[in-house]
């Protein structure tokens, strides 16, 4: 049998999220394969911009080069703003608006395979303290990677080293790596982040509660 690796699969987006697990895992000393799932979503460009600087950044023989892979979306979401860039959650919206019916479900099966072909056991999520979605919570994760370790014949495990952590103190903790290399925003302008959406007047008030610097440059 195939001896297993002791490597760690992070699904990274290129976001604020993964890029402080990804910090968190680097500076720990873990083997991590970066995994990118490419779904065709509206951000999805400034999301690789940035990630490839990010990763070039933070590089270490530690850190496997990314692993992208295509996974489109188009047909289930159809005319989803995530994919048209129309009428995307604005600065006061709830934490609902921004949910994606199913995208973690997708994602994490896509990246089991993924490391089932690696011989990979450790699935890595980006969750913060504060997730209200199904599809994020530790029951979730464990029965999904049951049932994802029963359909694989491989044994698998999905954790989330920050869920007892808000964003402000994971960046507090993080605050030596290159954040502003990071992109959390649904409406980009080119490759900068909008100002204006969801994501962005998170990352604000993420930033201005951790009292650090927020060195991201923003259109608006």
């Amino acid at each position: 049998m195939p001896q297993r690796s002791s490597s760690t699969c992070l699904l990274v987006s290129g976001g604020l999220d993964s890029g402080l697990l990804l910090h968190r895992y680097l500076s720990q000393g873990i083997k991590v394969l970066p995994v990118y799932l490419r779904c065709g979503l509206y951000w999805e460009a400034g999301e690789l911009h940035w990630l490839h600087k990010f990763l070039r950044a933070v590089r270490t023989p530690r850190l496997s080069p990314l692993c992208t892979v295509d996974l489109p979306l188009g047909g289930v979401y159809a005319n989803h703003w995530s994919l048209t860039g129309r009428h995307v959650p604005g600065p006061r919206s709830a934490d609902a608006a921004v949910y994606l019916p199913g995208r973690n479900v997708l994602l994490v099966t896509a990246a089991a395979i993924i490391c089932a072909k690696h011989r990979i056991s450790t699935i890595a999520l980006g969750v913060l303290k504060g997730n209200p979605f199904g599809d994020a919570s530790p029951r979730f994760c464990a029965n999904l990677a049951a049932s994802l370790s029963q359909a694989l014949n491989h044994p698998l495990r999905i954790v989330m080293p920050l869920r007892t952590m808000s964003k402000a103190e994971a960046i507090r903790a993080a605050q030596a790596s290159p954040l502003e290399l990071t992109f959390s925003c649904l409406q980009p302008r080119g490759f900068q982040h909008c100002g204006r959406c969801n994501k962005c007047a998170e990352r604000q008030r993420a930033f201005r509660a951790a009292r650090v610097a927020d060195r991201t440059r923003y259109v608006a």
